[in-house]
This record gives C-alpha cells, sequence and structure tokens, in this order.
C-alpha cells in the first residue's frame, strides 16, 4: 500500500485528507500538535482497515520529523508527503506595524523551515517511491496583497517559491503548492473571529487534491477549488 505523511492531520483539511486517502487504501503516518484529537483522527481512519501511526507532536522540531520519517519507513516508505501544518503568526490577525516579531518567526518556522525540513528528512523515501509527492498547502494570500494577512501570506509565498525550486531539482517527483481556497476551520476562525460568513467545509476540495493525485500533472501551484468545478 502506498504510504503518506500528513501534518496538522487533526482537524480541518488535514483530517479530511487522511480520511479520503485512508478510503482509498493508503497507510498513514499522521501529526498534531493535540495528542488528543489525533488519536481520535486516527481511530477513524483505522476503521478504513489501514495502518496508522498517529504522532503527535511540533513540526518546528527536527527530531519530531524524523520520528515521523521513520514511522513511515516502518510502513514501507514514503510516497506522499503533505506539509499542511500552519501558523499564522497573530491570533486574530493584525496589520504589518502591529505584528510581533516573534510571531512572524513561527510563522516562518512553521509554514516555511519544517517544511523544507521535513522534505529533507524524507527525500530518500520520496526518491525511492515510484511516485513521490510532496504537496505543500499554500493560501490565496501567498499571491495577493490581504490588510492583516502579511505575515501569514509572506510564509505562504516563500513556501511556494521553495517547493518551486524543489521541483526543479527534483524532477524525478511531483511537487504540488496547492491553494485549498476558502475553508470554515480553526484557522481561520483565529485568524478572522468576527467573520462570521459561510465559508466551504474542508472535505468540499479534498476532490481537487484527489485529482492531482489521479492524474499527476506537471509540478507547480494549482487552486484545489478550481480542480473540483473542472471535474463537475
Amino acid at each position: 500500500m502506498p504510504v503518506a505523511i500528513i501534518t496538522g492531520a487533526s482537524k480541518g483539511l488535514g483530517r479530511a485528507l487522511a480520511q479520503a486517502l485512508a478510503g482509498r487504501g493508503w497507510d498513514l503516518v499522521l501529526d498534531a500538535r493535540g495528542a488528543e484529537a489525533l488519536e481520535d483522527v486516527a481511530a477513524a481512519v483505522s476503521a478504513h482497515g489501514t495502518r496508522v501511526a498517529a504522532l503527535p507532536g511540533d513540526v518546528t522540531d527536527a527530531a519530531h520529523r524524523a520520528a515521523l520519517v521513520s514511522a513511515a519507513w516502518r510502513l514501507g516508505g514514503v510516497d506522499l508527503l503533505v506539509h499542511n501544518a500552519s501558523a499564522l503568526g497573530a491570533e486574530p490577525l493584525v496589520r504589518l506595524e502591529e505584528l510581533p516579531l516573534e510571531g512572524l518567526r513561527r510563522a516562518l518556522e512553521v509554514n516555511l523551515v519544517a517544511g523544507l525540513g521535513l522534505v529533507q528528512e524524507a527525500l530518500p523515501l520520496l526518491r525511492a517511491s515510484r511516485a513521490g509527492t510532496v504537496m505543500a498547502v499554500s493560501s490565496d494570500a501567498a499571491a495577493e496583497a490581504y490588510e492583516t494577512w502579511g505575515g501569514y501570506g509572506a510564509s505562504k509565498a516563500a513556501l511556494d517559491h521553495l517547493m518551486a525550486v524543489l521541483a526543479v531539482e527534483e524532477p524525478g517527483l511531483r511537487v504540488w503548492a496547492v491553494d485549498p481556497g476558502d475553508m470554515a476551520t480553526d484557522l481561520y476562525a483565529a485568524a478572522v473571529p468576527d467573520d462570521h460568513d459561510p465559508r466551504p467545509e474542508p472535505v468540499t476540495v479534498v476532490p481537487g487534491f484527489l485529482r492531482l493525485l489521479d492524474e499527476r500533472p506537471a509540478s507547480g501551484r494549482y487552486g484545489a477549488p478550481a480542480l473540483v468545478d473542472e471535474v463537475r
């Protein structure tokens, strides 16, 4: 069975992706900071008969990243790495004049540095896979200038560029930065707590991620909602 590592898998998009991949027979290594929520996800996806290793921890911790890859190796390797864990930098979001530099550092460490660290750790196994794939969850804030989203957007823009360079350096892999679009997630609620407009549930964009895995287009940046719309 193919093996995927998914960070930030205890809720939102990470949980939805874990459920979808388990339904397709993937074995999973799941990461999140909250142990109890992660155990709930592991129990839910195990119902599909898939093997699951759930490792609570912080992706900024090099030892934790190594443990994730080791767990995947024990399951058979790494065919897919999904870097979904994210940090905002400030909750709620604030203008750049008020953005704590420590918050910006945290966003960069989680969204960017940890993403590269996990890729570096997993790269030998990704190269050994017949379909080695990296998915970095991006944001429209990486491409557009939205007030108060500067720190988070900058970290995601840097992640997009990092993935583009990785794709050039590793032509044997598929490397996709995927913008899931607006979603009803705890991350968005923490970012803009006064915005109560309805938003799609994360599960609605999962078919876009699955389409990438099915069709394996060239490495690059993709919008999951557009991929979903094209198959309707």
